[in-house]
């Protein structure tokens, strides 16, 4: 609207506010990776199997967000198929299997996981290994998608370099349990943090496959996860110490169900 002649202009609030700055400028204040020569506060990539860098809290809250984008939540580990099969028909058969499938983390996914925290370099070969271990082909399968989406995410998102060109990660297969090894350590997640999580992780995608299957509600859910989590911390410490030669397969009725999810009719879940 214009002024009258002879009066000054009210200023509207639009014109009262700070010009924004542009993205760019922003971006390159924060110390952005995409723009060589800034410094960068997060860890920086190196792949030489350096030492770890302190991790933060928040951290680990955010590997633990299920909104960080693996794909978890398009697996059920076998509990589709176990429903279909008739294996799980109530409350008490549900917490057997739950149990069954964290106490199998122990010896069948956590020895991958420790191998390559401790040892980030040789994550191509600890992945070879893998790959030789998990016969199943669903769980094969899975374990691959969502081993590629932490690695990429991890990327993307955690190891920034102010490197023009960042060298990517080498590893024939991109299982789950190794890559999340060596992310952790990248990180610098300490030992015990690193285990307890990756079995946090797959009791809670459990618990979320459970509830779209109409097993349980989400508040029933949420107490079943109360419970058994304390369980999933023990199998997780038992993990300690445990190597490639302590891998097994402790649960295989529930090995063998997964492998039965290509063959079910209707479907939800790809494993």
């Amino acid at each position: 609207m214009r002024a009258r002649s002879g009066t000054a202009a009210r200023p509207t609030l639009f014109s009262l506010l700070t010009p924004l700055k542009p993205a760019n400028d922003i971006l390159a204040e924060s110390g952005s990776p995409d723009h060589p020569g800034v410094a960068h506060p997060r860890p920086a990539w190196t792949g030489d199997g350096g030492g770890r860098p302190e991790c933060s809290p928040f951290l680990v809250w955010q590997l633990a967000d299920s909104s960080l984008p693996t794909g978890g939540f398009a697996h059920s580990a076998g509990l589709e198929a176990a429903c279909q099969c008739g294996e799980i028909q109530n409350r008490r058969d549900l917490e057997d299997w739950l149990r069954a499938g964290v106490g199998q983390l122990t010896y069948s996914a956590l020895p991958f996981v420790n191998a390559t925290y401790s040892a980030p370099e040789l994550l191509a070969d600890t992945d070879r290994f893998c790959e030789a271990f998990t016969s199943n082909h669903v769980a094969n399968r899975a374990s691959r998608a969502q081993g590629k989406a932490l690695l990429s995410i991890a990327e993307r998102a955690f190891f920034c370099s102010t490197a023009p060109a960042r060298p990517p990660t080498t590893t024939p297969f991109g299982h789950h349990a190794p890559v999340f090894g060596f992310v952790a350590s990248r990180l610098g997640l300490d030992a015990t943090t690193a285990r307890r999580l990756f079995a946090f992780q797959h009791l809670r995608g459990s618990f979320a496959a459970a509830v779209r299957l109409n097993l349980v509600g989400p508040n029933e859910a949420q107490s079943m996860l109360f419970l058994l989590g304390a369980e999933a911390g023990k199998a997780a410490d038992l993990a300690e110490g445990l190597g490639l030669g302590d891998v097994a397969q402790t649960a295989p009725i529930l090995d063998l169900l997964q492998g039965c999810q290509d063959r079910l009719y209707s479907r939800l879940f790809q494993s």
